[in-house]
């Protein structure tokens, strides 16, 4: 059974025990397949079961937690099923949204286009994995805006949450951020020179780069994955 840190101090919020174990699951810190026991986070939040089972409740919305009735909850497995489907749906997304920034970039999205990858170099140096991870996401949050479609956010983080856990398996964070920079910094040079094919050819190149990882996970740790999906 999977124990939970009992942290420094009292957490009594459904939102408190929400990041927290959001946190746990995306770390893999809690891994795919693991229990977590409703009175076992009650129990160590000091709080009754039902903030727990709120909690767990909007973990399950993203898709993050399997609940059933009167067995333990436990940490949802990786489905290759859903990562395609997540995969097409960001896809789809992602390529009307750098179209449309491609068309609006004007010089006040190039300022923060230029910023955020500014940012993003200074998280390589400082060696800053935790943050370069917001920064990953504040980027594509900066091209919804410049697109002025900022609602298409909300789906490619909902989107994107599904398989980040996958990037924990593969190479490490800090191995990959200056590839991941050079992706966003050809994006945001297309972007800003309007030429929307070249944005979209850099953004697709960017989603696929889990896909060799995606496979060995699948080969090395099948356990991380639902039985149906072979």
């Amino acid at each position: 059974m999977v124990q939970v840190t009992q942290l420094g101090e009292r957490r009594t919020s459904v939102d408190e025990i929400f990041s927290y174990l959001h946190e746990e699951i995306l770390s893999l810190r809690l891994r795919p397949g693991d229990k977590i026991p409703e009175s076992d986070v009650a129990a160590r939040f000091g709080v009754s079961r039902q903030p727990v089972r709120d909690a767990f409740s909007r973990l399950a919305n993203l898709d993050l937690l399997l609940i059933r009735p009167q067995r333990a909850t436990e940490v949802k497995r990786f489905s290759m099923r859903e990562i395609v489907k997540s995969r097409f749906v960001r896809a789809a997304i992602e390529k009307e949204v750098l179209r449309r920034a491609a068309e609006h970039c004007d010089e006040a999205g190039a300022a923060q286009l230029d910023a955020a990858l500014a940012s993003q170099q200074k998280a390589i140096e400082d060696k800053d994995v935790d943050g370069f991870g917001a920064l990953d996401y504040a980027f594509h949050e900066t091209i919804c805006g410049i697109a002025k479609a900022e609602f298409a956010f909300d789906v490619i983080i909902s989107e994107k949450s599904k398989v980040d856990r996958l990037c924990v398996l593969g190479l490490s964070k800090e191995d990959r951020m200056p590839e991941l920079v050079e992706d966003h910094r050809v994006i945001a040079d297309a972007l800003k020179a309007h030429d929307a094919d070249r944005a979209i050819e850099a953004g697709m190149l960017h989603l696929s780069r889990l896909d060799d990882t995606i496979r060995r996970i699948s080969a090395t740790n099948a356990n991380y994955f639902e039985p149906s999906d072979g």
